[in-house]
């Protein structure tokens, strides 16, 4: 359902707000390690969720690295979205067909419909800080390693 990016991106986020803080920055090595994602690929993702310091924060230099802060931690889920520019997954045709409106459906609109609402409830009420407690979870993970 989501792209490449925006799963890492979550899976980043997630991660950062478990185990950073402005004291304690992590590396992008270990940040791509523990979400089992290419460096580079990880690079660009943390570079997008850093932008404008929407959602994480980054220092350049030795002591330097990713990190959230308690107040982004009460971001919306949404915000990552957002950040990875797929915010518009939720106007989208599950088709993808432009025209597609409740004048003019595709034929899955309606069933679609109130997934779709459901999917937009989920994002935008859910928080960056209640994933990472739930990923804390002994029995819950953000990672394939298993």
């Amino acid at each position: 359902m989501f792209s490449k990016a925006t799963e890492y991106a979550l899976r980043a986020t997630i991660y950062i707000a478990q185990k950073s803080s402005v004291d304690n920055k992590l590396s992008l090595t270990e940040i791509a390690q523990a979400i089992d994602s290419p460096p580079s690929f990880t690079a660009k993702i943390l570079q997008l969720l850093t932008k404008e310091n929407c959602v994480i924060h980054s220092v350049r230099g030795p002591n330097g690295g990713f990190y959230i802060t308690e107040k982004n931690k009460l971001l919306p889920l949404k915000k990552i979205l957002e950040a990875v520019n797929e915010n518009d997954l939720f106007e989208k045709c599950i088709l993808g067909l432009k025209k597609c409106s409740e004048t003019n459906p595709c034929p899955l609109h309606f069933q679609y419909k109130p997934v779709k609402q459901e999917l937009i409830h989920l994002f935008q009420t859910n928080t960056i800080l209640e994933l990472s407690e739930k990923a804390d979870s002994e029995s819950m993970f953000i990672n394939n390693k298993l």
